[in-house]
């Protein structure tokens, strides 16, 4: 066992028995590389990640190669989940560098973590062009003994150069109706018309720009905009991507055409997926989008809800085969054959519904299921008891491995993803799962100052500090709690961390955003990013629940905050608004008001209540708040000096300082927030 071995991450836990002596990230392994005079090995990765597990298996589990690197470097592993600052960083060096980046991630630093080479991954023996790691190795290691003051000025250089390097300098204020139309066009262009979402292969589900679309129409009414999310979302749930037997998407497809997948799913995909599709369900009434929404959030919490209410990370690509090796898509890929198995005469109607074919879509013969027909008639009982008796059968299989730390950003995901989810279908056991998440994060999370640790794993709190994502996700998820149960703390919660984000994370001069804190562990460099990754922005995130919880409270700094934020989102908007989604979806909020809700009832049991508050959560307005309670209470700010209507429940529909006169009619209430 090396020093990993007391770590929390599951990452790094699948490197403690390496013979490789492994550091965590620490200011003690820097000490160690300058009392020896050793450069660093910063090797970075996270658990789902396939060739993060491939060269471990073919380098770090190889012993000559461990002799090697224990002699002549001092090896630091990060996993970039537990510490998002420490790989932009490094990232940002890797890609300014090579041109690309990806995981694993293979930088040498200086003891003064200083990087001077860079890589991703590396084989055993040269291929493809590619050095073996060996030779990486064995180069670096001549350069620092016989190079060292070159090597360190070359390092030096690097950081001076990555530290000059800005961000586009963010607009003195937020996007207006003509940068969202720009940004819409921009999209038009990349839009694949024939199999729906943007670019080419590889392809990802593009949440945060499927946002912003479905906010834009419903905003403006532009059909454009709705038909290129309702084709992304129904070739999405056709394709392989999704999970057709056991709900959920996988991380991204290798194809154009969304058939064979990168087989691991992730929390934050998922939880952004299902929150995509209850609110495509809520535009269109589609079937397909209220099936999937539901289908996704019970994958949510069958297979990634951890025993303490939170939910883990991912769910690994690979899996046993059932032969001992480990294989990418195992658990999920099907041939003709074993479908014969599992269901005899019907296996022929399954073979045509999924698309299980004898030459395969996938390896060997192998076929990801999908839905490809578009044509024809199936028994819908038929094809159910297919469905179930595969789930069933594949249940047996050996199960991917599951990254069960509790990441804090993530979870506020998946917080605002179950609560509207369960509101919009009548499922209160996803509202319940909302608020297991959601305490989970206050009780381990979050500390007596209101600071958020990033990450936990079986209740115990890791050791690193929250980031910007964490701060707006978590209070994003809080605000679509609140808006749900009508129960305020939730709101005071989020407001809570939102003071974090404008005391720590802000420039008060600018209000442009940092991804760390102002008193967060030194870096090369601050990390600070407005765009996109797989996941909103910290950026957006916290612009979003600035705004939101502006709208709740009527606070002028909360919404001043956001609209400086949005800036970024005015410069950006119009050139890559693919990655800027999330932004441009909070900017749409900001023109629309956004509006505020407010219903009052005698209580939460009267139905009178319920259904002008149900009402009230499926307006499609962009962003609008929601608060529900009695006349009397003090859980919101939106219902203060609110009354009944002759006795009835009523609710208050207000934006821009202006307010319409109080609806008691659920049909009326609906014309309102049309």
């Amino acid at each position: 066992m090396n020093r990993l071995a007391h770590e929390t991450s599951p990452y790094l836990l699948q490197h403690a028995d390496n013979p490789v002596d492994w550091w965590p990230w620490s200011a003690e392994a820097f000490a160690e590389a300058r009392r020896t005079n050793r450069p660093v090995l910063l090797s970075v990765g996270y658990s789902s990640c396939h060739w993060c597990h491939v060269m471990a298996h073919e380098s770090f589990e190889d012993q000559a190669t461990a002799d090697y690197l224990n002699e002549h470097f001092v090896s630091v592993k990060v996993d970039r989940e537990e510490r998002p600052d420490v790989d932009a960083v490094y990232m940002e060096a890797v890609q300014a560098a090579t041109g690309h980046g990806g995981w694993p991630m293979t930088v040498f630093l200086t003891p003064d973590a200083e990087p001077f080479y860079f890589g991703t991954y590396y084989p055993p023996a040269p291929r493809h062009g590619m050095p073996s790691f060996r030779q990486v190795l064995e180069g670096v290691q001549q350069a620092w003994t016989t190079r060292q003051d070159e090597v360190s000025e070359v390092a030096g250089k690097i950081v001076r150069d990555l530290a000059q390097r800005e961000i586009v300098r963010q607009a003195a204020e937020a996007p207006g109706e003509q940068e969202l139309a720009q940004a819409l066009l921009g999209l038009t262009r990349e839009y694949d018309p024939q199999r729906g979402g943007f670019g080419g292969a590889p392809k990802f589900p593009a949440s945060m720009v499927l946002e912003f679309l479905l906010r834009h129409h419903a905003r403006t009414g532009a059909e454009g905009a709705l038909q290129m999310a309702v084709d992304t979302c129904e070739r999405m749930a056709r394709g392989g991507i999704y999970d057709q037997l056991g709900g959920g998407f996988a991380r991204y497809s290798v194809d154009r055409d969304w058939i064979v997948p990168h087989f691991e799913k992730m929390l934050y995909d998922n939880a952004l997926l299902c929150r995509v599709y209850a609110h495509l369900w809520r535009a269109t009434g589609s079937d397909l989008a209220r099936r999937v929404a539901l289908e996704t959030a019970d994958f949510l919490v069958r297979e990634l809800r951890t025993a303490e209410g939170g939910f883990a990370s991912a769910l690994d690509a690979d899996s046993d085969d059932g032969t001992g090796r480990h294989v990418e898509g195992a658990y999920y890929v099907w041939t003709p054959a074993q479908l014969r198995d599992v269901l005899g005469d019907d296996a022929e109607l399954a073979a045509r519904y999924f698309g299980v074919t004898e030459e395969g879509t996938f390896e060997h013969g192998q076929s990801v299921l999908q839905l490809p027909q578009t044509e024809g008639v199936f028994d819908a009982e038929k094809i159910a008891s297919v469905r179930r008796r595969l789930f069933d059968a594949r249940a047996r299989r050996p199960a991917p491995g599951r990254d069960d730390k509790v990441v804090a950003a993530w979870n506020g995901l998946a917080v605002a993803a179950l609560a509207e989810t369960g509101a919009y279908f009548g499922r209160p056991d996803l509202v319940e799962a909302a608020l297991g998440a959601a305490d989970l994060l206050v009780r381990v999370h979050l500390d007596e100052h209101a600071r958020l640790a990033r990450t936990s794993k079986d209740g115990r709190v890791g050791p690193n500090a929250g980031v910007l994502e964490d701060y707006g996700d978590v209070a994003e998820g809080f605000l679509a709690l609140a808006s749900v149960t009508g129960e305020g703390v939730w709101l005071d919660f989020a407001g809570l961390l939102l003071d974090q984000v404008q005391a720590r994370f802000t420039d008060p001069e600018t209000g442009a955003l940092f991804d760390t804190a102002s008193d967060a562990e030194r870096l090369i460099r601050r990390p600070q990013d407005p765009t996109d990754n797989a996941a909103p922005s910290g950026w957006t995130a916290a612009a979003g629940a600035l705004l939101g919880y502006a709208a709740h409270t009527g606070s002028e700094a909360h919404r001043v905050a956001a609209e400086r934020a949005l800036g970024v989102v005015k410069t950006l908007g119009p050139r890559v608004p693919r990655f800027i989604g999330w932004g441009l979806a909070v900017a749409e909020a900001l023109l629309d008001g956004p509006r505020e809700v407010a219903v009052v009832g005698p209580g939460p049991d009267d139905e009178r209540t319920a259904a002008l508050h149900r009402t009230a959560l499926l307006g499609a307005a962009p962003g609008a708040v929601v608060a529900c309670g009695t006349p009397d209470g003090d859980e919101f700010p939106l219902l203060a000096g609110r009354t009944l209507v002759d006795g009835a429940p009523a609710a208050y529909v207000c934006r821009g300082f202006v307010c319409d006169l109080p609806v008691t009619d659920p049909e009326a209430l609906r014309a309102r927030l049309a």
